[in-house]
């Protein structure tokens, strides 16, 4: 009988978890090849043998989205797979009418199929969109289980736009780390708070090794998601976190409904800068989709960090996936200069070029500002070249990385911190339960 031949659409992250754990040992079933969107660069590669097992010495194709149809017919597919995150249910299902219509099945792998258990307590962190202020409440997570004693161990979503084989299991514990895996400006955001606050932060591609690489060194493992996607771990707290400044998207985005429905606590973030009737919209989605999910409010306190903006022309540097498939036109960047007096939020768009100056035209909507697109040198470079021709007095920098450690720019760069400040409600009940649970656990080694 004929192996099922499998394609799998992704965008280097949930893509390539599926396959680790569903397929690829599955002798009953052919991978043929993955697609890739939303990342830069990843289409044109093959996921490499050494990842994809005995069964593909050749390792598997990863081929541009749009070949769809065609890769369909070439390769006879049975089932598309769908296996990529923060894109609307409308998105999911115009993939759905795609591989229907080129005459495959088309299908989701659900959270029972793709998370892996963990021998500590997991708490998992996740949210209904890009930029709900999901990383800030990981953060607080971790800081409030460490003060009674427990260490943690924090495993990020992928991001494996190098090469996969080297970036297959990564541990990070100082700045010598981000250097050594060539970590990009994406990767960083997410890295550098932890490691400043001295925690360790796996990430790679095989996350059942980093699983169990991480449950060595630590007392709980929190799982940092991404985008909006469900966990790889299964969790034993998941906290979703929903953004009132997009009323509605919580259930009208894949995977981020289903976050909320599995939700044991809901954090409403940007309660402060939410409208009344927004903030209506989203309690009343919750309370309709998830009624027994204990609920938490609360406001990203903002600081600066490196200097002062009040009566400055400031160039507002922001958090790039928040702004391209997250759907926000700004971020805390741009409330960090109303809020704090800048003169003036100069318009960047005339000075930059090259990949930068087409992201900002895809996004059109979006503010006078750049987004810290840096997945590789060529943007990295394209970032500092605009932030040094654009004529203001500081960089206002509101993406978690430290910029002057990747950048050389003839200007200030003022950095805008945030954090999670709960108003109502309370995350230290379900924490400490978990503290509780890891004091049962096995001792690590």
């Amino acid at each position: 009988m004929r192996s099922e031949r499998v394609l799998i659409m992704g965008a280097a992250g949930r893509d390539f978890h599926d396959f680790n754990v569903v397929y690829r040992g599955d002798p009953s079933v052919e991978v043929v090849a993955f697609t890739a969107t939303q990342i830069p660069g990843i289409a044109e590669r093959r996921y490499p043998p050494e990842l994809a097992g005995g069964r593909y010495p050749a390792g598997i194709p990863i081929r541009p989205e749009a070949e769809l149809e065609s890769l369909i017919a070439e390769h006879g597919v049975d089932t598309v797979v769908f296996a990529y995150s923060d894109v609307s249910h409308e998105q999911v299902m115009h993939a759905a009418s795609r591989a229907l219509a080129a005459g495959a099945d088309f299908k989701l792998l659900g959270p029972a199929a793709t998370m892996l258990p963990s021998l500590r307590p997991v708490v998992a962190v996740c949210a209904v969109r890009t930029g709900s202020g999901k990383s800030q409440t990981s953060r607080f997570v971790a800081r409030a289980l460490e003060a009674r004693g427990l260490r943690v161990a924090v495993v990020r979503h992928p991001m494996p736009y190098g090469d996969l084989v080297a970036q297959r299991c990564q541990r990070y514990e100082t700045y010598a780390d981000l250097d050594r895996y060539e970590t990009t400006i994406e990767e960083r955001e997410e890295y550098e708070p932890h490691l400043d606050a001295g925690r360790l932060v796996f990430a790679g591609v095989d996350y059942e090794e980093i699983l169990r690489s991480a449950e060595k060194e630590c007392d709980v493992v929190l799982w940092d998601g991404g985008n909006n996607d469900l966990p790889f771990y299964r969790p034993d707290l998941m906290i979703v976190v929903a953004d009132p400044l997009r009323p509605g998207h919580e259930l009208r985005y894949h995977p981020g409904e289903a976050n909320l429905r599995m939700a044991d606590v809901v954090v409403i973030n940007k309660v402060d800068s939410a409208t009344p009737e927004g903030l209506a919209q989203v309690r009343a989605d919750i309370a309709a989709a998830n009624p027994r999910a204990e609920i938490v409010e609360a406001r990203s306190s903002l600081a600066l960090e490196g200097g002062d903006v009040a009566g400055k022309r400031v160039v507002v540097v922001e958090d790039g996936p928040t702004l391209t498939h997250g759907g926000m036109t700004y971020g805390a960047g741009i409330v960090a200069a109303r809020r704090f007096g800048a003169a003036e939020i100069v318009d960047p768009r005339p000075y930059a070029h090259g990949e930068l100056a087409a992201t900002l035209a895809k996004y059109p909507d979006l503010e006078h500002l750049l987004p810290a697109m840096g997945y590789g040198a060529k943007q990295i470079r394209e970032l500092e070249a605009a932030l040094d021709a654009v004529p203001a007095d500081a960089v206002l920098a509101a993406t978690p990385i430290d910029l002057t450690r990747v950048l050389r720019v003839g200007k200030p760069i003022i950095r805008v911190r945030y954090e999670l400040e709960p108003v109502s409600g309370s995350l230290m009940g379900p924490l400490v339960a978990i503290a509780d649970r890891a004091a049962e656990a096995p001792t690590r080694g």
